[in-house]
């Protein structure tokens, strides 16, 4: 599959299009012999569904892709189904996760801005790029994007990891914090080790990026050594951390995030990014 990102949509639909529809973070798919399938337009002629607040995200083999809600949300018909977007991670392809993703992001931001923050006045979408712009006060609002840093952290053959209070699922993961105002990103990977593991850092080398809509984050990954200290649990956001060789691994997060890609790399002994 190959999809290529797009903001001016072209004139008028088509039965082929590709609607990613949410509500409260759920995404709507038809399901098919215990299957789900992104609806096209032709699905949601039948049970009346009505697609509103669209966001055109691009075409997917050229095939026009949508995120929108659904007029009223009354709850699902028959062989639909709203499901939370990483429930289904391993149940759609990784393509369709990561446009699905998109319009999600998409569709929080335009709901969080109806409004200026300026003066309180109704925004409106900006016709010259992807913008919410004030109709009183002129002040233009771009999608939100939260960069977080990522951070494997080694120590010899061990690889520092946490059991977060906020995982819905029983894993453990490297850790991870939001970049603070001011602060360059090789200062938030030790921070964030300092504050949330107890321990000092060094070596930070960049590893890779990725989008992470839930809602709204950029997940930027480092990989680090340890440097000095013993682990101190922060517990009001892990319940347990420590070290762990590459034999007794506990139960990890899914293929698909960056924090899975981090592990398997030290999984596999290949750990090695750019210096900052």
């Amino acid at each position: 599959m190959k999809f290529v990102p797009e903001f001016k949509a072209p004139p008028g639909h088509d039965m082929s299009d590709l609607w990613f529809v949410f509500n409260k973070g759920k995404l709507l798919t038809r399901i098919e012999n215990d299957r789900h399938r992104i609806p096209d337009g032709a699905d949601l002629v039948a049970p009346r569904l009505e697609p509103v607040n669209e966001q055109y995200l691009g075409k997917l083999n050229g095939r026009c892709c949508y995120g929108a809600t659904l007029r009223g949300e009354n709850g699902c018909p028959d062989r639909f189904r709203f499901t939370d977007l990483r429930a289904l991670i391993g149940l759609l392809t990784e393509d369709l996760i990561w446009i699905a993703g998109r319009a999600n992001h998409l569709l929080f931001w335009h709901r969080i801005h109806r409004y200026c923050g300026r003066c309180g006045h109704r925004t409106k979408d900006k016709a010259e790029e992807r913008a919410l712009v004030c109709a009183k006060c002129g002040l233009v609002n771009y999608p939100r994007l939260s960069p977080a840093v990522i951070v494997a952290v080694t120590r010899g053959d061990r690889i520092l990891l946490a059991r977060n209070k906020r995982f819905r699922r029983p894993f453990y993961s490297v850790l991870a914090g939001f970049v603070e105002p001011g602060e360059d990103l090789e200062a938030c990977v030790k921070r964030e080790i300092r504050e949330e593991a107890g321990i000092a850092v060094r070596n930070v080398r960049y590893f890779g990026s990725q989008p992470w809509p839930f809602p709204d984050s950029l997940m930027i990954g480092f990989t680090a050594e340890y440097a000095d200290g013993e682990i101190t649990v922060d517990d009001v956001e892990l319940t347990h951390a420590d070290w762990f060789t590459r034999n007794n691994l506990p139960k990890i997060p899914p293929s698909l995030s960056i924090a899975r890609q981090l592990i398997d790399a030290f999984a596999n002994n290949q750990l090695n990014g750019a210096a900052l």
